[in-house]
């Protein structure tokens, strides 16, 4: 079975959770404390960490920022409910979800395997000859390989910008509406107070960057979506 590891310092939530997650097939450990929480996603073979915030000895985004140091474990962040600077934060230091508290078991049940069905997707062998790459301009990505260079160069990105990276690719020149990005990406509906992929957007024009002829590679459409811009290929 499929092991997680959450980490949050309310106990009694940490117990619930573990035994909801055993009914649907995983294994759980928990930790309460920040720094045994990190010690213990990076020496575990955890397939993802559930993530509280607040936390004893280090908070939740300090976690987080040592995780991605040496793993690229998934991680789901648990956030006080309507406090989006915590999500922003979450997902530019390189979460691949959060969740709001109070949440419903199920939902968290959900996430967990929205988060897995991205990460872990394992794409068809094909001859080398035929593995599918995108190239818009000076950026390529390898689908199979989980690979992204501009100019040569490789840029690390997370999981879900990948993902989001590979969408915007596959359209170039055409808009991509928020509601699919965040359905293909995400796993989920969008909701209206949802700015996750506005976040992840950011992040990746950030990695990105300007194109060579310093237009910018993904433009939004103000209520509608975002499109990634074909003009560097000179079309």
């Amino acid at each position: 079975m499929e092991s997680i590891l959450i980490v949050d310092d309310d106990e009694e939530l940490c117990s619930l959770v573990t035994r909801y997650l055993k009914s649907e097939g995983f294994v759980a450990d928990a930790v309460y404390n920040g720094l045994q929480g990190a010690e213990k996603a990076l020496a575990g073979q955890y397939v993802l960490v559930v993530l509280d915030v607040m936390l004893p000895g280090a908070n939740g985004f300090d976690v987080l920022r040592q995780i991605r140091r040496k793993s690229a474990v998934p991680v789901l962040m648990l956030t006080a409910r309507g406090d989006d600077i915590d999500r922003i934060v979450g997902l530019e230091i390189g979460a691949d979800d959060y969740l709001a508290k109070p949440f419903n078991p199920r939902e968290l049940v959900a996430r967990i395997r929205a988060v897995l069905r991205r990460t872990q997707a394992t794409p068809v062998a094909v001859p080398e000859s035929e593995a599918e790459r995108l190239r818009v301009g000076d950026i390529e990505l390898d689908i199979a390989g989980r690979m992204v260079k501009r100019s040569g160069e490789t840029i690390d990105l997370t999981g879900a910008e990948f993902d989001l990276l590979t969408i915007l690719l596959r359209n170039a020149g055409q808009v991509v509406t928020r509601e699919e990005l965040v359905k293909h990406v995400l796993g989920r509906s969008l909701t209206p107070l949802d700015r996750s992929i506005d976040t992840l957007v950011s992040n990746l024009r950030r990695k990105l960057g300007h194109a060579s002829d310093g237009v910018e590679r993904i433009k939004s459409l103000r209520g509608i979506g975002y499109v990634y811009t074909r003009r560097s290929e000179g079309n």
